[in-house]
Formats: structure tokens, sequence, C-alpha cells
């Protein structure tokens, strides 16, 4: 039976400039593949090239060599248009730190990536509501980022990465900066967001203890990942 894939890498590498003529090698030839509805977490040691992964994976870098396959379309094939179309459409990015809008409010802040995408204003303020609601923020519509708990900006930022019905969701260490409690609430609202929504859901974090929470873990070490197969979501 043929495997389904919303994203699959084979040999990704990627170096960078070290000192004069030198080069370190952060990632060693990569293989991954996620399916619908999966959510898999990428432990590491800081320095492990976890964020240089995700930035290859949601082609916001190019890697020196290896393929990806986003949709099944060989995703640096394409022209640079179909590639921001794609990226645009397909992935939501969460980071450490939330990147929240400090003049905008909530409801604005989640609406962002629909006003980019031109959608009308009035779909996409409907769409923030509905999204920030999924994560229990119906009572911090109208609340800017400075009224706003660690885990509810946090919170924030997941609902903007979901809030234009993302097929992969990819989030580099989004609980970093948070207190114990309130990372592992945020891991939980992935982990529902992951059942209602369908998304694979990719999070690299630090805390092994957190980690087990998904349904796989991966480990990068030595610049390759190293874990389990991928899991058929449910069981």
């Amino acid at each position: 039976m043929s495997e389904t894939f919303v994203l699959n890498c084979r040999e990704l590498r990627k170096s960078y400039p070290e000192g004069p003529g030198g080069r370190i090698e952060v990632l060693r030839g990569v293989h991954l593949e996620l399916r619908p509805g999966e959510f898999t977490a990428v432990v590491g040691a800081s320095g492990s090239g976890k964020s240089t992964l995700l930035h290859l994976l949601a082609g916001l870098d190019r890697p020196d060599s290896g393929t990806l396959l986003v949709g099944g379309d060989d995703f640096w094939s394409l022209s640079e248009r179909r590639r921001a179309k794609l990226h645009n459409r397909y992935f939501g990015f969460v980071y450490q730190f939330h990147h929240l809008q400090t003049e905008l409010d909530a409801l604005e802040n989640c609406a962002i990536p629909l006003l980019i995408a031109r959608r009308p204003v009035r779909e996409a303020r409907a769409a923030a509501v509905h999204s920030l609601r999924r994560l229990g923020l119906e009572d911090r519509l109208y609340h800017r980022p400075g009224r706003l708990s660690g885990g509810e900006r946090q919170r924030v930022a997941i609902a903007r990465a979901m809030v234009h019905g993302p097929v992969c969701v990819l989030a580099d260490e989004p609980t970093g900066n948070l207190d114990e409690a309130t990372a592992a609430e945020v891991f939980e609202q992935f982990a529902a967001l992951r059942v209602e929504c369908g998304a694979a859901l990719l999070v690299t974090t630090h805390n092994p203890l957190l980690a087990r929470r998904a349904d796989r873990v991966l480990e990068l070490r030595g610049g390759r990942l190293e874990g389990a197969p991928p899991a058929v979501p449910g069981h």
C-alpha cells in the first residue's frame, strides 16, 4: 500500500562557513516523512541543528543538497513564485519567541496571514476569532501582547499559525521561553490541534519529558535524525 506523506525529505545536508576557508557541517543527510495528523517531536542538544532543520523543511532556507517533497512537489524545482504560494498555503510556523506585533491585539495578530493573502477583512477576522477560540482565548481577543501571559502569547502565535488551515505546522522550541507548567499546557494544545485539525505537527524541544506527549520522538544527533519510524496517528 502506498504511503501518503505531507512532507518527505531525503539526504538533506547543510553547512555554514567557519573561520578562514572552513565549513561546519550541521546536517549530514537527514531523512524524514510526516503523515497527515501525525505529531512528531524532535529533541537534541543546543546547537545540534534543530532550528536549521525546521527552516529547511519550511523552505525558508535552501539545503546544500538533498530533496524536499512538499505535497508531492519537489520544492526547490519550483519557480520562486510557486514556492512562495505553496509555502504560504501549506505551512504554519511557530517560533520560540512569539513574534507578535505589540501594537496589535490578539485578533489582529492572528488575522495577519490571511490579510497578507488578500482575504477580505471580515473573512480574515472571523477566521481569527475561530482560531483563537479553539485555543481558549475567547476572552483575550482584544488584548495586546503586553496584557497577555507568556502562555497566552504563545497560544496566540499557535492560533496565527493555524488560522489559514495549514497542512503542516512546524514549531521551533515553542516552549523554550516558558515555565514548566505553561510549557506542558502549550504541548497539550498542540496534541489537541493534531486531533482536531488533522495537520502534521513537527515540534522541536530540548525537553524529552514534553516530547513524550507526541506520537513519536526523534533525536537530532551528529547531523542525523535517530528514532522511531512514523507512527499511525491515534494508535
